[in-house]
This record gives structure tokens, C-alpha cells and sequence, in this order.
């Protein structure tokens, strides 16, 4: 699939599929994933855990070790008119961290223990600005971390990652992400270890420095209130395949596969005491030997499962302007 042309358009991945090659066997981690990202838009990737979120996102900062990771040959991942999945390694890493940066979910185990922070967030502008100096990229450094958050910041950018708390480290990686002005944010659960007044507060800034630079946004989580509340569209993975997608407000209040409206069914509410938590029954697949039809159909309560295909894998078909679905009988019936 060429690049589309567009004014607004800064990423579009085509047919991502990435298999690792065990012992075990193949794992089928992600299996023909189409996605779009315009400026300024925050994209939510939602799914349980093993559904092919953080392998994506990994995938297309070029971060996967190959081998064990094998990547499609037909897999594309156009940013700014370069193909992320095909460049030469020297061109890959001129982008990376340059016009397309990542937040992590583990901030203590990103940063290194030995730097001081004020270095490790100057890193990016002395790696991809010629001509800088490291007088220079540092004071641009203290500046970014105080557009940050970070209090007292040209004294706090001298200390190491060990006295910050988990809040101030994830604002120093927003930091370090953020520097270079990128076009495409990877955010992966980056308020997993946080509590939920501190999410908030991260979130907060994310969104901010957004609305300031126009930076674009994939936002992974597991958590279905943080993107209903700050992802302009959702993309729903199961089994390594997008299932649904659709803008926020159309996917919550009109969710059409099965999955989708199990992963809302499942949401925590309040319940007297005893009382089983909603959830999805079952495991999802195990990707050594992906379902050769339907993936969700030995788990759809909410749909008719005797009339998921065996035979073929649903297709992702529009089904209402801009709200995209697996063409599965037994997951699109109610």
C-alpha cells in the first residue's frame, strides 16, 4: 500500500504483521494491523494484555530485535514519506527519537541510574541538532523540564533518577520524548505504576504539551476510562488484529463487536460484597497457533459464537461513516 497524500496525515501503518521465531514455535504477535494518525490527534490502542499493543508500538520505533522478531516484508509504516519498517538502520535512528519518540511504562528501568537527568534529557538535541553545544542542550534541557512540571527544575535537573519520585521520572520522560519537537508520540501505558491522582496529573500534560507543539499521539492502555477521557478515536486489539475501530464517542456509545462490548461490560462498578466482578471468560488465543476463523469465538457471550466463521478470518469493513469492524456474523449480533 502507497502513502496516502495528505496535509494532516503523519502516520499511516499498513498490514503491520510481526511474528517471533522460538523454540516453541512461531508467534503470530501481530497479524495485518492498518492504522492512521493525523496531526494533533491522540489515537487510543485498547486490548488485554498479549493482544500485540506494545509490540506495535515497538515495531514501529524499530526496537524489536530481529531475530527473534520477523517483520512482513509487505508491512509499512509511512512517516513524512519514510518507510519506518524498511530503512537502513543509520536512517532509522536519525528519526527515532527525533520525529517520532516514546514514553515507556517503566520509567526507573528507561533511565539510567548512573546520569544525571539534566544529560539524559539534553541527550536527544545533542544526538540529532548539529551543531549544539552540551552548554546549550542542557539549558534547553532545564527549560523543557520545567514546561514540565518539575519544580525547582535547574536544581532538580543535577540529581539522578532515584530522587525523583514515579511522577517527576514519567514527567522527565515526557521530557526527553518532547525535546526534539516530534512529529508521532508513542505513549505505552505510561501511568501503569502511578497512582490516580498522579495520572491525572501526567495525563494532564501530555494532553498540554499536545495542544502546544500538535504532536500526535498513540496512546496504549488497558485502562478504558484514561482514553475514553483522552483519545480523539480508539482502536480495539484482540489476537493481535484491530477488531474495531471508531471516534471516542461513536465506539462507547455504539460499540458493535462482541470483544468491544465484553471489554465495556467488563469495566469495575460498584457491587455489594461477594458479588463476582464482571469479566470475560476464558483466555485469549495462544498466538502459536492463531484461530483459523473468528479469534473471539470460544469467548463471545454477547454475540451468537455458533455463527463465527471456522473456515476464515473476518475482514475489518466500514460500518457507519468512519467506524470500522470485523465483518463477523456471531460477534457483530447482539
Amino acid at each position: 500500500m502507497e502513502e496516502t497524500a495528505s496535509e494532516d496525515l503523519v502516520l499511516q501503518v499498513s498490514n503491520l504483521s510481526v511474528q517471533f521465531r522460538t523454540q516453541r514455535g512461531t508467534v503470530y504477535a501481530v497479524n495485518g494491523v492498518d492504522l492512521t494518525l493525523r496531526a494533533g490527534e491522540t489515537l487510543g490502542l485498547v486490548g488485554e494484555s498479549g493482544s500485540g499493543k506494545s509490540v506495535t508500538s515497538m515495531a514501529l520505533m524499530g526496537l524489536l530485535p530481529q531475530p527473534p522478531a520477523v517483520i512482513a516484508s509487505e508491512s509499512r509504516a509511512w512517516l513524512r514519506g519514510k518507510d519506518l519498517l524498511h530503512l537502513p538502520e543509520k536512517e532509522l535512528r536519525h528519526l527515532r527519537g527525533n520525529d517520532i519518540s516514546m514514553i515507556f511504562q517503566d520509567p526507573m528501568s528507561s533511565l539510567n541510574p548512573c546520569m544525571r537527568i539534566v544529560d539524559q534529557v539534553a541527550e536527544p538535541l545533542l544526538l540529532h541538532r548539529r551543531g549544539i553545544s552540551r552548554a546549550e542542550a542542557r539549558e534547553l534541557a532545564v527549560r523543557e523540564l520545567e514546561l514540565t512540571g518539575i519544580p525547582d527544575a535547574p536544581r532538580r535537573a543535577l540529581c539522578y533518577p532515584h530522587e525523583f519520585s514515579g511522577g517527576m521520572r514519567q514527567r522527565v520522560m515526557i521530557a526527553m520524548a518532547l525535546i526534539t519537537r516530534p512529529s508521532v508520540l508513542l505513549a505505552d501505558e505510561p501511568t501503569t505504576a502511578l497512582d490516580v491522582v498522579v495520572q491525572q496529573q501526567v495525563l494532564s500534560l501530555l494532553r498540554e504539551r499536545q495542544q502546544q507543539l500538535g504532536t500526535a499521539i498513540i496512546l496504549v492502555s488497558h485502562d478504558l476510562g484514561v482514553v475514553r477521557e483522552y483519545a480523539h478515536r480508539v482502536a480495539v486489539m484482540y489476537a493481535g488484529s484491530i477488531v474495531e475501530e471508531a471516534g471516542k464517542e461513536e465506539l462507547f456509545s455504539n460499540p458493535v463487536h462482541a470483544y468491544t462490548r465484553a471489554l465495556l461490560a467488563a469495566r469495575p462498578v460498584p457491587c455489594a460484597k461477594g458479588q463476582p466482578l464482571p469479566g470475560i471468560p476464558g483466555l485469549p488465543p495462544a498466538m502459536f497457533s492463531p484461530p483459523r476463523g473468528c479469534s473471539f469465538r470460544e469467548r463471545n457471550t454477547l454475540g451468537r459464537p455458533e455463527l463465527c466463521p471456522t473456515d476464515h478470518v473476518p475482514q475489518l469493513v466500514e460500518c457507519s461513516p468512519d467506524h470500522f469492524v470485523r465483518d463477523c456474523p456471531g460477534c457483530t449480533t447482539s
